[in-house]
């Protein structure tokens, strides 16, 4: 199955992020095992949001809701590759890509290599704006406001997790 079909058809975050890994290890030849995945309401300010952050020396990816929930709600289409895309952005993060700049150039370049250009995955890489305005990227120093309740996805990065069946 090609990689752009896997991403059609992946049913869940988790399965996103096999993709995820798959892309990045072919473009790359890197790859990282052991991560989680938490999702906390980290809401937004000023007309923005933060559409995930990587803690930088942890095993953790966390997303926020509630971009997550405007898209169900409004364009649940562009759900798959938001994700991906998220996913793709905050993986380079935990493989050492620290810098936000450099980050955001070798997610578009990995997307725009796999799926191509003009595919909403390398549309979103190019500007995330064009779907949803008010997202940003956090710089490195960036932190939450206050503790989060993280909630963990189940099953996530289970490729890496070989020896529980």
């Amino acid at each position: 199955m090609q990689l752009e079909e896997k991403l059609e058809s992946s049913k869940s975050i988790p399965d996103i992020f096999e993709v995820v890994k798959e892309v990045v290890r072919k473009a790359t030849n890197s790859e990282r095992a052991g991560l989680m995945l938490g999702l906390a309401e980290m809401g937004g300010n000023e007309g923005f949001w933060i559409g995930a952050f990587y803690p930088v020396g942890t095993n953790m990816i966390v997303m926020n809701k509630t971009p997550l929930r405007k898209i169900v709600e409004t364009n649940p289409k562009l759900f798959n590759a938001y994700c991906f895309h998220i996913l793709l952005h905050e993986y380079l993060h935990s493989l050492g890509i620290l810098d936000e700049n450099t980050t955001r150039r070798a997610t578009y370049e990995i997307s725009r290599t796999v799926f191509g250009d003009g595919h909403i995955v390398t549309e979103m890489a190019k500007d995330i704006r064009q779907f949803l305005p008010y997202i940003t990227y956090p710089e490195s120093s960036w932190a939450p406001p206050g503790e989060l309740d993280i909630e963990l996805v189940e099953g996530f990065d289970r490729s890496s997790i070989t020896y529980i069946r």
